[in-house]
Order: C-alpha cells, then sequence, then structure tokens
C-alpha cells in the first residue's frame, strides 16, 4: 500500500468517527491510539526491558488493523527521560513517564499526583519456594515437545510470538521457557490479567469486612436513593453486569479505539471517577457486558479501604497478596490521579504470575494462612449468566454452559480449569483435576482463538504430565 494511500486510508478513518461519533468524541480516537502505543512502549521498555521497536512491530501485529496507524506515528523513546511521546500526524499526542518502582504512566499536560513508593518491611513469603534460580529444563521428553510447539512460528501469519511459559506441577516448577531477551525475572505485561489480581485484592477486603458483595457499592457518586446506580454491588462489578454505558473492552483491534472505555484509559486523569460518572445502559444485574471500567471502580474501592492515598493501596496489595506469595518481581501502575490502573496494567514475571495461580490452586492458601476468603476460589470461578465467552468473577472459567466454556472443553481443556487472561496472548491458567498452573505470556492476536497456541500447550502439558515415571519427585 502507498503511502498516499495510507494517508487517505487514515484521514477518512477519522473523519468517518467525527461524523459517527461527534466531534468531541471523535477527537479523542488519535489519543487513544498513541496512548495505547506510548503506554505500552512505556511499560514494556522501562520495566520489562524489551527492545521497543521489536515490542512495537510485535504488539501492533497482534492487532487487526493497527498498522492503518502505527505507521503514521512519531515515536520518540527517551531513554534519559525515560519516556515515551507519540503523536499521529501530530494531533493525538500521548506522553508516558516512567517512575521508579511505579512504573508507566499516562500523563495528560496537568502533571502526576506525586506518589511515594512505600518502603519494602522485608516480610517473609508463605508460599513454598517454586524454583531455584535456574530456568527448569523440561522435566519430561513429552514436556520438552510441547514447549517447543508453543515457541514454534507457524509458516504464515498469524504468529505467536510465545514470550514466555511457566509449567508448575503441585507447586514446583516442572517446566519454563523464556524468548530472547526475557528471563525468570522479567515483569511481562498482563493486560487483563490484572482484573483477576485485582478480583483477589477485593476478596481481601471482604475477608477483613472492609467491603461487602451485596448491597450498594461504597462509592459517593451513586449514593443518592434516587439514582440508579446506587443499586449497584461489588459483585455486579467483579461479574461486568453492572451496567455502567462505557462500551466494550473485549476486543484489541482498530475498531476498539472508538469505544468510550478506551477514551476513559488513554485520555483521562483519573480513570474511575469517569467510570462512576458515566450513566447505565442497563439496569444493574440485568445483563453481561465485559469492560475496563467496571475493575477501576474497584481500584478505587481498593484505595479508599485501604487508607485513601495511593501508597496505602500500594502497600495493602504488597502486605496481603504479593509478599505472602513471593511475588517480587511485580509492578503495579497508576493513572495520573494516583489509582491503581486496575484493569490491565500489571507487569509481573511469569514466575510470579504462577505464584499467583498456585494461590488459587490452593484453595486461597499460603503456607497454612488462608489469604482469600473461605470459598472465594469456587466463586471467582463460578459461571456468571449470559456471559458467552465464559467468566466468573474476575475470573474466566469452564464451569458452566456457555459458548466458551463448551469451546473450550471441546478443544481439550478440562472442565473444572478457570484462569486469568489478557488480551493478545497471556494466560495464567489453573486446573486443580491436574494439580497444574501453566502461564503463557506473547503477542498473539485474539483471533482465531487457536493462534496462540494455547489449546495445544493445554493438551500436551496434560498429557505429559500424566506420563507414568516422567515427574520424579512431584507428587
Amino acid at each position: 500500500m502507498t503511502r498516499r494511500r495510507k494517508i487517505i486510508l487514515v484521514t477518512t478513518a477519522i473523519a468517518c468517527a467525527v461524523l459517527a461519533l461527534g466531534a468531541a468524541r471523535a477527537r479523542d480516537v488519535p489519543k487513544v491510539a498513541t496512548g495505547f502505543i506510548a503506554d505500552t512502549l512505556c511499560s514494556e521498555t522501562f520495566v520489562s526491558g524489551l527492545d521497543p521497536m521489536r515490542d512495537l512491530a510485535e504488539t501492533t501485529d497482534a492487532m487487526p488493523g493497527a498498522g492503518l496507524l502505527t505507521w503514521a506515528m512519531d515515536i520518540q523513546v527517551d531513554r534519559t527521560r525515560k519516556d515515551v511521546t507519540v503523536s499521529l500526524f501530530g494531533i493525538g499526542r500521548s506522553h508516558a513517564v516512567y517512575r521508579e518502582g511505579l512504573g508507566c504512566t499516562l500523563e495528560h499536560g496537568q502533571g502526576i499526583v506525586d506518589v511515594a513508593l512505600p518502603p519494602d518491611d522485608k516480610q517473609p513469603a508463605l508460599l513454598p519456594e517454586i524454583a531455584g534460580p535456574d530456568i527448569v529444563a523440561p522435566q519430561s521428553q513429552g514436556l520438552s515437545a510441547a514447549l517447543d510447539r508453543a515457541f514454534a512460528e507457524p509458516v504464515r501469519p498469524p504468529y505467536r510470538r510465545t514470550r514466555a511459559i511457566v509449567v508448575m506441577k503441585a507447586g514446583r516448577i516442572i517446566a519454563e521457557r523464556y524468548a530472547d531477551g526475557v528471563g525468570p525475572k522479567t515483569q511481562l505485561l498482563g493486560f487483563s490479567m490484572t482484573k483477576s489480581v485485582m478480583s483477589a485484592l477485593t476478596g481481601i477486603l471482604v475477608r477483613q469486612g472492609k467491603l461487602k458483595l451485596g448491597g450498594p457499592a461504597p462509592i459517593a457518586a451513586w449514593q443518592n436513593l434516587d439514582d440508579p446506580r446506587h443499586a449497584i454491588t461489588v459483585d455486579q462489578l467483579l461479574r461486568h453486569t453492572a451496567g455502567i454505558a462505557l462500551g466494550s473492552s473485549l476486543q484489541a483491534s482498530l475498531g476498539s479505539v472508538l469505544e468510550p472505555v478506551n477514551t476513559m484509559k488513554y485520555a483521562e486523569d483519573d480513570m474511575a471517577s469517569f467510570a462512576e460518572r458515566a450513566p447505565l445502559a442497563t439496569a444493574p444485574g440485568t445483563a453481561w457486558n465485559y469492560h475496563d471500567g467496571n475493575f477501576l471502580i474497584l481500584a478505587h474501592l481498593l484505595r479508599d479501604a485501604a487508607g485513601g492515598k495511593p501508597a496505602d493501596a500500594l502497600r495493602f496489595a504488597r502486605r496481603e497478596l504479593f509478599a505472602p506469595l513471593g511475588m517480587v518481581n511485580v509492578t503495579l501502575q497508576l493513572d495520573v490521579s494516583g489509582t491503581i490502573e486496575g484493569s490491565g496494567e500489571m507487569l509481573a514475571s511469569a514466575r510470579d504470575w504462577a505464584r499467583f495461580g498456585q494461590l488459587y490452586l490452593n484453595d486461597g492458601v499460603a503456607g497454612g494462612k488462608r489469604i482469600l476468603p473461605e470459598g472465594w476460589v469456587s466463586y471467582s470461578s463460578s459461571p456468571t449468566p449470559n456471559a458467552w465467552v465464559g467468566v466468573g468473577a474476575g475470573f474466566w472459567t469452564n464451569q458452566g454452559d456457555s459458548f466458551g466454556a463448551k469451546f473450550r472443553v471441546a478443544h481439550g481443556w478440562p472442565r473444572d480449569a478457570f484462569f486469568a487472561k489478557g488480551t493478545i496472548g497471556q494466560y495464567t491458567i489453573v486446573i486443580p483435576s491436574e494439580r497444574l498452573v501453566i502461564v503463557r505470556l506473547g503477542r498473539s492476536p485474539n483471533w482465531p482463538p487457536e493462534a496462540d497456541g494455547v489449546f495445544d500447550l493445554v493438551r500436551d502439558v496434560i498429557a505429559a504430565t500424566r506420563e507414568k515415571g516422567t515427574l520424579a519427585g512431584v507428587n
């Protein structure tokens, strides 16, 4: 495609957006596109330590249509200032700033709330160590073949671009592998796997009596009894049934830049406040609609319950969840207002994602101490009515009769499997019946479903770990 034709396509797309959405919303379209690129490149350059141009190519290749915009972007990665600036035809400028220990934040020209990173109190881990310092070679030929296939690239697109895989059986790593430039300590973006972590933190607040699943969520903007949003519960936020009108977050594609939920994420200083001001599209509890605003509101509730300051929320997450699990290579990124971006901005090493999965395999217990409320794991993996992809409360699930659950079971996943899932190929899969946790991170298109190779990976790992005599020492 010639440069002239690309320019015509981009300007036509923006013009169509103006007609369809009106000037007020359409002006955010370039900002959304540049914001996603700036934020992702900043995070994976300065937190993950990846090469920014390779990261850009792999990320945009996994998102259909994104190349129509990225070719026209001016991208500046400043390694001295540790920031990334992106603009599209000189408009829609986005600026992501790195801060040590806090990761990256999109700054919109008004400055960023100063956050004092809470000191590490050297709290001992309760979860037993999952591996030594060295990369664990596959413990059987079957596991080696499984990882070979997972990292192999098809001869033609869509490509898998697997970055990391960790396989744990009964709490110990039995196989792991990493792409060039990635290792056991490399923090990688989980995208919407962050929602599962927010679900866990919400569960801890419920256990402590600081939040309730039922009854009105304690959001100040909804306290008027005449406000229909007053009826929204924490359970509905966790299950995406709150009914808030923000569009959908299911797809990662060029078309998704038109959704108001992405204006919230890439053009707003206070994301949770934006979500809380949105009207209802449906009555609370009556319909399912997956979008990021639900979990940004939960992040606001977490901040308030933990003490009100950004550092209070970060301290709570570390003290109550990360430290007990031994998760030390992890970063929770914030919005400009200092609230955790709880819908998709956590980075962690593949091993730390596996530690998180192990908590759920252990029914919410680490080292004999209950971290999650009793019954929370079962609650999290219980199906949400009308959620056709098969989701529970912060996790995706194979329980129930949804299209997604039936599809995965038909492709070899056990019925009891549930998992954290992030866009373009991020998974932390928990399979209680096999005592397995499987983590896969990469850059793969969301469609077709087989593109990331995870169906093959799950089947291959289960077959390999069922082979007699191949996993000596793993009970």
